[in-house]
């Protein structure tokens, strides 16, 4: 759906407000609540004002999308490993050390400057002038595979299926230690720590901050005073598997926030010169929003995690 656009029609059941109207409509629940906090959404000849609302179902509604604002970022020729690519998506291996969309202290240099650049322009309008098309993001000194949308249909798509957690995502990360049991299920809210607000942490039970999250986990390889662990995830929240292996005392190697590396391995990461967390997405499956097509992409381990790898257990 291009932005400007007029959706009507009738509730189809009753339930709250944002939930029957993202399935109504097709845009994600938090696409309709931003919409009716814009006082973009009428309901039975009324301005709706309340996400939460209940309705009976059948009520007329009547969704108004406001255009795109116009893109002020600038398109950059900075080269991109194109995994898969259509009119609706894009799909790319991002490398460790690129941002994903600009913000300060990074205005340019992005993921972003070089899709707008590739995609010559032609990239969602839904999440505005420094995100246009990001539906998700992976860390600066992440690497691995990224979706990212070319046309709001497949923004909506995309974002619905991420809410509804049915992304399939899987990261293969070089852990501190070997976690024991070797397999697992990790569950715990992730939010900010209270010690640092700059931090995610695993919040006390109980909590009514953060967000639920989980992630599971099986050794696919132990390697010393390490391992190199598969792990997928059922929810992403920020900072998600560098927070969860963290709290069960492996952090990832490198990881300069959530966790030290085993004293036997740092002057080797240091010889190496190895400076992020080992950490690298390494498969992602999805419904093509538009196609309705099962798709499903994996990216190799980039050459600075397979040399981590070969020095820690040789």
């Amino acid at each position: 759906m291009s932005g400007g656009e007029i959706i009507s029609g009738t509730l189809p059941a009753p339930g709250r407000l944002d939930k029957v109207l993202a399935d109504a409509t097709g845009l994600s629940r938090e696409r309709v609540k931003a919409l009716i906090g814009e006082l973009a959404v009428e309901v039975a000849g009324g301005t709706a004002s309340s996400a939460s609302a209940k309705v009976s179902g059948g009520e007329p509604f009547r969704v108004s999308l406001p255009p795109p604002a116009p893109l002020d970022t600038p398109a950059q020729d900075i080269p991109l490993d194109v995994v898969f690519e259509d009119d609706h998506l894009i799909v790319v291996d991002k490398p460790a050390g690129l941002v994903v969309h600009p913000a300060a202290g990074n205005l340019d240099g992005t993921l972003v400057n070089a899709l707008l650049h590739h995609c010559a322009g032609r990239l969602s309008g839904i999440n505005g002038t420094l995100r246009p098309g990001i539906v998700h993001r992976i860390d600066k000194d992440t690497s691995g595979l990224l979706v990212v949308a070319k046309s709001d249909a497949a923004h909506e798509g995309l974002a619905k299926q991420f809410a509804d957690h049915s992304i399939e995502r899987t990261y293969l990360a070089v852990t501190g230690g070997q976690p024991k049991p070797a397999a697992g299920r990790i569950e715990g809210r992730i939010g900010r720590s209270d010690a640092n607000r700059k931090k995610m942490a695993v919040l006390p039970d109980g909590s009514t901050r953060g967000k639920h999250a989980v992630t599971h986990y099986r050794t696919l390889r132990p390697l010393g005073h390490a391992a190199l662990v598969e792990c997928r995830l059922e929810t992403g929240r920020t900072h998600q598997v560098r927070v969860h292996l963290a709290s069960i005392g492996h952090p990832l190697l490198g990881d300069p926030v959530y966790g030290r590396s085993p004293a036997p391995l740092r002057t080797m990461l240091a010889e190496i010169g190895f400076r992020r967390q080992a950490l690298h997405a390494a498969s992602l499956g999805f419904i093509h929003p538009v196609t309705g097509e099962r798709l499903g992409f994996s990216a190799e381990l980039p050459a600075d995690m397979a040399e981590l790898i070969d020095r820690i257990d040789d």
